[in-house]
């Protein structure tokens, strides 16, 4: 099939500052760079899972650092909007990133300037819960957070539902991989509606972007119009 129309748009995914650019094409398949490709197939839409890991510290996070020996330095921080926080014993210490083990241990290292063979326990007390996103077409755009197993149409529904104005054949997912690489994929949400095919509908994972547009695809420069998406056209191909 020909290439008769590419529009090309930059996205910021929630909680990265990294944008990606991605390239849409004609015939609604999708190449991205970064972005891995998928076209729209019959089969069930999949998207990569993402590799479960130790839960990384963010900003807003509440530690307990708690010291065998020495309880006197014993404290509650808070890791701050820069990733850092203030130790009694060692100062400031950028932990954002880090596991809550590598944290421990970039602390021991601190304290050992001050404390002799110290030991230290920390203690995850808050954190930021898991959450999906939904934007464009929607009652209620913006952060939910995931309590339990959703799939795109359930996001939906959390959102209040689609707007009139929706394109519910062409709605847009997007999978943040790692720091550097995200997907995407395009869910017919009407045809899963009228044909009751659940099984075609996708499960989220924390962090996925779930976006109801207004117009085709072809037409994405018209409804890209959230905070986080500015779109032009780029030059036919």
């Amino acid at each position: 099939m020909a290439l008769s129309e590419a529009i090309n748009f930059h996205l910021s995914l929630p909680g990265t500052q990294m944008k990606y650019s991605i390239l849409v094409l004609a015939g609604f398949s999708i190449l991205a760079i970064p972005f891995v490709a998928h076209a729209q197939e019959p089969r069930p839409p999949r998207l990569t899972t993402v590799t479960e890991e130790r839960y990384r510290l963010q900003p807003g996070d509440v530690l307990e650092i708690q010291y065998r020996y020495s309880p006197e330095f014993n404290q509650t921080v808070t890791v701050q909007p820069d990733g850092y926080v203030t130790l009694e014993v060692g100062g400031d210490l950028k932990i954002a990133g880090m596991t809550v083990d590598q944290t421990r241990q970039a602390i021991l290292k601190k304290a050992s300037t001050r404390l002799q063979d110290p030991i230290a326990t920390v203690i995850l007390k808050e954190f930021q819960k898991p959450y999906f996103v939904v934007a464009g077409e929607v009652a209620q755009p913006g952060k939910i957070e995931m309590r339990e197993r959703v799939t795109a149409i359930q996001a939906i529904m959390l959102a209040g539902g689609m707007k009139e104005s929706a394109k519910s054949s062409q709605v847009v997912v997007f999978r943040k991989i790692n720091s550097d690489i995200a997907e995407v994929k395009l869910l017919n949400l009407k045809s899963i509606r009228r044909t009751s095919d659940l099984e075609n509908d996708l499960t989220l994972q924390p962090g996925d972007m779930v976006f109801v547009p207004r117009d085709k695809i072809s037409k994405i420069e018209r409804f890209m119009r959230v905070a986080s998406v500015a779109a032009f056209i780029a030059p036919k191909l």
